[in-house]
């Protein structure tokens, strides 16, 4: 998603190097490495097993230099910030890839019935059946509002509780059909299927992905050379704001307080943004794949090296 629109914005170009964090299928890797060719390198990062498969394929295609390290991509940036390697380009898909979406027994879709998983590495311990069947009912309800934005969490976890005390939740059909028990009947016919924001509550609580993500933006942005861009695709308001406001804070000039009539800080900003209002997707791609409508693209180039902002 939004792949041409991610090259065009981040510029790749001959020789550079660049850092794919969520390298999934390979789409917009492809892209990049065509663009920085034999001379080039592309580091690729994927928590997920299974993109260690496509990799092995992707390498064999590809003209310039490839790597991959298979954890997620917090740990990736801060190894490669020890190594000292100075990026041209970084950039991240966030959230849930297609791939593992259509993969039915990861339980990522409220679409299939699967077993509760969820898990983007499936080599760690907490799964969505543990969330839903082992944290208590305010924790749940607390999980819900905050990283699905649902208006009925409330409900929804009272009455997943309930139904757990009678037997476990095993499956994406019993927690769908426990959250249309739990929202009034008007509301399942609202925008967009009534379990999609306590599905994405779930899997963002699995997989740490605001965390994740709030501590990965400062290592990605440690790593880049002077002139080099970052850029972010998010799919929901949690992720495309962490962006926003990380962007932004380094593009910000003066700090000072706004009584004082003359700028004595002396701060300068870090980053210039690219596009600041953000990249949506163009209206074929969206009608070729709704799963796009949701995305956003951010970008923004480094105007300083580090030792230059923090002095």
């Amino acid at each position: 998603m939004l792949a041409h629109e991610l090259v065009e914005l981040l510029a790749p170009r001959p020789g550079g190097v660049a850092v794919d964090c969520t390298f999934g299928a390979g789409g917009h890797a492809r892209l990049v490495a065509e663009r920085i060719g034999p001379g080039g390198t592309l580091v690729a990062v994927d928590r997920d097993p299974t993109a260690a498969d496509r990799y092995e394929d992707f390498a064999r295609e590809v003209p310039c230099a490839t790597r991959f390290i298979g954890t997620d991509y917090l740990e990736a940036l801060e190894l490669l910030a020890e190594e000292e390697l100075h990026a041209d380009l970084v950039y991240l898909d966030l959230g849930v890839s297609s791939m593992q979406l259509d993969t039915f027994e990861r339980g990522f879709s409220y679409a299939y019935d699967a077993p509760l998983d969820m898990r983007m590495d499936p080599r760690q311990e907490l799964d969505a059946r543990t969330v839903v069947n082992e944290w208590d009912e305010r924790r749940l309800a607390q999980t819900f509002r905050a990283y699905g934005e649902e208006r009925y969490a409330r409900q929804i976890a009272s009455v997943v509780a309930r139904r757990r005390r009678r037997a476990a939740l095993e499956t994406t059909f019993e927690l769908v059909d426990a959250i249309n028990e739990a929202i009034p009947t008007p509301a399942r016919f609202g925008a967009g299927h009534p379990a999609r924001r306590v599905f994405q509550a779930i899997r963002i609580a699995v997989n740490d992905e605001l965390e994740s993500l709030e501590h990965s933006l400062p290592g990605a942005w440690e790593i880049l050379s002077p002139g080099g861009r970052l850029g972010a695709i998010s799919f929901h308001s949690l992720e495309d704001r962490l962006v926003k406001r990380f962007l932004a804070d380094r593009a910000r000039g003066c700090v000072c307080p706004p009584e004082l009539p003359i700028c004595v800080c002396g701060h300068e900003p870090e980053a210039e943004l690219i596009a600041s209002g953000g990249v949506t997707p163009s209206r074929d791609e969206m009608a070729d794949n709704p799963r796009a409508r949701a995305a956003r693209l951010r970008a923004g180039r480094r105007l300083r090296a580090a030792t230059e902002a923090e002095g």
